[in-house]
């Protein structure tokens, strides 16, 4: 079977910029508090009206046409997404109405922070049993929906935003390499999405209370420590590499004490990850989508590099891909 390699990439964040002084007159919170245990100083929200389809199908045309390939081609779209705009039509049927891909096979997948890397390893099948010759994959989050604004360990943590790549077949060795899927459902209370439950025979209320998520960080960090580094070498091994050759790590942006204790494991230096957390927090699966494609635009991932793509989230579940640029 032919390899399959990242065609393009493209991201779209939303305009709107809310910064830590802004949080600090909601929540009992302050800049230095959320900047020492998190690294974050901004986070981009999607404003009045601007839905999670809408985010998804600016960063796909932005990666279809760095790939100059018109979306009439696109055979395959899968979106990574764990806040949709409604149960149903999926967001990616969505992106696919919006961007005229009418050829397309259409679906989401959940996996929460992982399901960008969930997605590309689904799409890679597709590509390499010859079902499809292309595919579309999109991370997209509208997750600041999902946040009590009340809660200050969590609302300072998140943001929007959205990453796609163009996924093909290609010969040589050049392309996904190696790629490593885990789940941990045991400790899926650990990070959940909290909603009340309701009667669907009871007619008397149609409301229901908001959905949002409830994170127990203390509890999670040596779990999301643990894994991402886990992940990384079952991959690395598969890929039949040492973490000496990986020249650059792009990891989930979840928090920078995370990311530095992941490097410290894995004693592969700071410097060969990419971070961009303190510009747009957590986004749950569009954080490795746009973080790849900001250090491809910085130039942090040139041709030939081998690159490790890491991450870890609710479920809980943890990914990590090599890929041969």
């Amino acid at each position: 079977m032919k390899n399959v390699a990242i065609k393009s990439v493209g991201y779209f964040v939303p305009s709107k910029i809310l910064k830590n002084s802004d949080l600090e007159k909601l929540v009992e919170t302050t800049d230095d508090w959320i900047m020492t245990r998190t690294g974050i100083k901004e986070r981009r929200i999607a404003g009045k009206g601007e839905k999670n389809s809408h985010l998804a199908t600016k960063a796909a045309l932005h990666a279809l046409e760095r790939a100059k390939i018109s979306p009439h081609n696109v055979e395959l779209i899968i979106v990574a997404t764990i806040s949709p705009d409604s149960n149903f039509p999926s967001v990616a049927c969505l992106v696919q109405k919006a961007i005229g891909a009418k050829k397309a096979a259409a679906f989401d997948i959940s996996a929460a922070c992982s399901g960008f890397l969930f997605a590309m390893t689904t799409a890679k099948q597709f590509l390499q049993t010859g079902l499809y010759k292309n595919a579309l994959v999109i991370a997209s989050e509208k997750i600041t929906s999902l946040i009590d604004w009340n809660d200050r360990s969590t609302c300072v943590l998140f943001g929007d935003g959205a990453g796609a790549c163009v996924l093909t077949p290609v010969s040589g060795s050049r392309g996904i390499v190696s790629e490593y899927l885990h789940a941990q459902g045991e400790f899926g209370e650990l990070m959940s999405v909290k909603t009340d439950d309701r009667d669907p025979c009871d007619q008397r209320s149609n409301q229901m209370r908001v959905p949002y998520v409830v994170m127990h960080g203390q509890e999670l960090f040596k779990i999301a420590v643990n894994s991402m580094a886990e992940a990384v070498h079952v991959a690395v091994k598969k890929a039949k590499m040492n973490l000496s050759d990986i020249d650059c790590v792009v990891p989930h942006q979840a928090n920078d004490r995370i990311i530095s204790a992941v490097a410290k494991k894995l004693k592969i230096p700071k410097e060969k990850f990419f971070i961009n957390i303190d510009r747009y927090g957590n986004m749950s699966a569009a954080s490795i989508a746009v973080a790849l494609c900001e250090a491809l635009e910085q130039k942090r991932i040139k041709k030939g590099d081998n690159v490790a793509l890491v991450t870890f989230g609710a479920g809980l579940v943890s990914a990590a891909n090599i890929v041969k640029w």
